[in-house]
């Protein structure tokens, strides 16, 4: 039996990084699993592998900051599996740039897809999550949640957003055996990275060199690995945290210690 048999997952952003990692991990524990991302070929993927690993699992193309799209997911849930019993909010954007120099596109987008999508997919879950006896929701945040951030204000105001939006639904919800807690990863090593265009020099030795040189600010000298996360947000999500709640779980390598 794992720590998640029997219940059902929603995991938004899970075609790649922390979400497929966490993705791949659930299924290893048990859950059934809802997978959301807007790559669909991607998608698809990480549904087999979730499979591949004994869990049943249905991916759903969905863009978050489309209300219709989170409606969707979450109806697709129900149908398949009944009742939701956790919620990863953790798709989401970074965006760079200052006060003057983001767009206000870049503003509108950030804000729609890194805080309100997680609103709304928190809003739509809840009633289900109410009907099972309680549950968890787990939000993607970021030790620039708790921190100030250079050169990159829309994602550091979207991140404090869902810290607070966090420790406020879990006084609003506790006595519902409803916990929301939030993990606060510092820089991850996602494969996404290695995307063509992702960064201005993007083949993996000339990464791999440029990883280890911004990487010398944090304690442990590296990044983390999206597994690691994984670890956390499974923490979170399952009964070893059954009494946790409003809690922002800082995963940086010591950054925020310093």
């Amino acid at each position: 039996m794992g720590k998640l048999s029997g219940k059902t997952a929603i995991i938004t952003g899970a075609t790649s990084g922390i979400g497929k990692a966490t993705a791949l991990l659930f299924a290893v524990e048990g859950a059934n699993l809802i997978l959301t991302g807007r790559r669909t070929e991607l998608g698809k993927t990480v549904e087999k592998e979730c499979r591949n690993r004994g869990a049943s699992a249905v991916f759903v193309q969905a863009d978050h900051t489309r209300a219709e799209d989170c409606e969707s997911v979450v109806q697709v849930a129900t149908q398949q599996f009944g009742n939701i019993h956790i919620l990863f909010n953790n798709a989401g954007i970074v965006t760079k740039g200052g006060a003057e120099s983001v767009t206000e596109q870049d503003w509108h987008n950030t804000l729609a897809l890194n805080v309100t999508a997680v609103w709304r997919m928190s809003r739509l879950v809840l009633p289900h999550l109410r009907a099972a006896g309680g549950g968890a929701i787990v939000n993607n945040g970021s030790d620039w949640a708790v921190v100030g951030a250079r050169d990159a204000l829309p994602y550091a105001v979207s991140k404090g957003a869902v810290a607070q939006l966090t420790r406020s639904m879990a006084l609003d919800h506790a006595h519902e055996n409803i916990r929301v807690n939030a993990v606060c990863p510092g820089d991850t090593f996602v494969e996404r990275w290695l995307e063509k265009g992702y960064f201005e020099h993007s083949d993996p030795v000339t990464m791999e060199a440029a990883m280890q040189e911004s990487a010398a600010y944090i304690p442990m000298k590296r990044f983390a690995r999206p597994e690691e996360i994984a670890r956390v947000v499974l923490f979170l999500a399952s009964d070893d945290s059954s009494f946790v709640t409003g809690h922002l779980l800082l995963t940086d390598g010591g950054n925020t210690a310093q």
